[in-house]
Parts: structure tokens; C-alpha cells; sequence
């Protein structure tokens, strides 16, 4: 490497420790080659994976810079951690925030404007948009507590948005199996994601191309997600 070129992430990894440098850029280079995943769904799945671990230092970076390389903006960055915040917990989203903010200054890059939501989306109460949750999965939620239907209600409305700078649903579900990877929760709530991305356009292969990827950020987790997803992906 010259004195003009930038460290790569490999490098900062190396200067660390060498040959844990070589662990990581030999996984990172079989699963990136996973051909099923847009380099834009790579960059969200390991994104989302830093937040669930609370791994917010170097991976975090190398993951943003890796997704800016390849087209993602800090904007798109923002709204999937406002999305999975509904289900890493919004404490955890805070911390992602908080750092992208940080790299936004770092890196030299505007931060980004969002549209407020409306009212009704924000709203509890008779003058609140309908519940964008399917009628089965307010079912069994009301099963458990209907405060807590409530709550996921509110949750779902204000995810409801469509258009530049949101997540596709592919995207979505995506993201909302790879933390129950992450969280192993590989239930009901799986079952209804692993559903979401198949809505979203998403094929059998491409729900499996997710979860080979995740196997980077824990092979026991993916372990056990495997044989969920055998599972309900027979079913179908």
C-alpha cells in the first residue's frame, strides 16, 4: 500500500491481528459471492446484524463504507435502522443511529433530510389510519394481550411508508428473518417474515441466500435457523 491510498477495512483489521485479518476477508469473500443478494441487501443485512450485536466500532464502519461503495446512501442507512428498530428495540437502534450520525460527520456527508410522519400514522387513538397488520397476525397477538396488539398496531402504521428512501418489502423481510436469526426467534414471529419476504417477490432461494449470509455473524445461530427455515419453506 502506498502513503496516497487509504487503509482498507482488511487493513485496519490487520494491523489488529493478521491472521484474524485473513479469517475475515476469507469469510467476507465466500459470502459476499452469494449471487441470490443485491450488493444493497448485503449492505443492510450486515448493517442490521451490527446493531443486534451491539457491534457499533469497526464493523459498523466497514459495513457503511462498503454500502456507500456500492451505492447505498446514509439516508437508506437511516431508514433501516428506524425499521428495525420495531424489532431490535429502539434502545439498540439509538446506539445506530447515534454512530451513523458520527461516520455522516467523518466522512464529510450531508445528513440527510426525512419527511415527517403524519399524524394519523402517529396516532392511538379513533382518528388513527387502519392497521396495516394482516387480520391472523392480530389474531394471535390479541391472544396474548390486546395492549399489546395495540402497540404493534402503532408500530406497523408507522412503517407503512412507500416511495425514495424506504426499504422495499423484499427488504423488509429480509431484514425482519435476519434478526430473528440474530435473536433466535425462530417462531412465530420467523414464520411471519420468512412470509414477508416471499410477499415482497423474494423466491425460496433467495430466503436461503439470506440466511447463508448470516452465517458470518454466528454459524450456531444460523445452525438452528436452518432448521426452522426447512421447515416452513416445505410447508409452502
Amino acid at each position: 500500500m502506498t502513503t496516497t491510498e487509504r487503509p482498507t477495512n482488511l487493513d485496519r483489521l490487520a494491523a489488529l491481528d493478521p491472521v484474524f485479518a485473513q479469517l475475515v476477508g476469507a469469510t467476507a469473500q465466500y459470502v459476499r459471492a452469494i449471487p441470490e443478494l443485491t450488493d444493497r441487501e448485503k449492505a443492510f443485512l450486515c448493517v442490521a446484524a451490527d446493531v443486534c450485536q451491539g457491534s457499533l466500532g469497526l464493523a459498523f464502519t466497514a459495513h457503511v463504507r462498503t454500502g456507500l461503495a456500492a451505492g447505498v446512501s446514509t439516508s437508506d442507512i437511516r431508514e433501516l435502522l428506524r425499521f428495525v428498530s420495531y424489532d431490535c428495540g429502539y434502545h439498540a437502534a439509538t446506539a445506530g443511529i447515534e454512530r451513523i450520525t458520527e461516520l455522516e460527520a467523518e466522512l464529510g456527508l450531508p445528513r440527510p433530510d426525512a419527511e415527517p410522519l403524519a399524524p394519523e400514522l402517529l396516532s392511538t387513538g379513533p382518528d388513527a389510519a387502519p392497521s396495516p397488520l394482516p387480520d391472523p397476525v392480530r389474531a394471535r397477538l390479541d391472544e396474548l394481550d390486546e395492549h399489546f396488539t395495540g402497540y404493534f398496531d402503532l408500530q406497523s402504521r408507522m412503517r407503512t411508508g412507500h416511495g425514495p428512501g424506504t426499504l422495499s418489502e423484499r427488504e423488509r423481510g429480509l431484514v425482519s428473518l435476519s434478526v430473528d436469526v440474530h435473536y433466535q426467534t425462530l417462531a412465530d414471529t420467523f414464520r411471519t417474515h420468512v412470509g414477508r419476504a416471499l410477499r415482497g417477490g423474494a423466491a425460496p432461494e433467495d430466503v436461503r441466500a439470506g440466511l447463508r449470509f448470516n452465517a458470518q455473524f454466528g454459524v450456531t445461530r444460523a445452525w438452528h435457523a436452518w432448521e426452522a427455515l426447512n421447515v416452513i419453506l416445505a410447508e409452502k
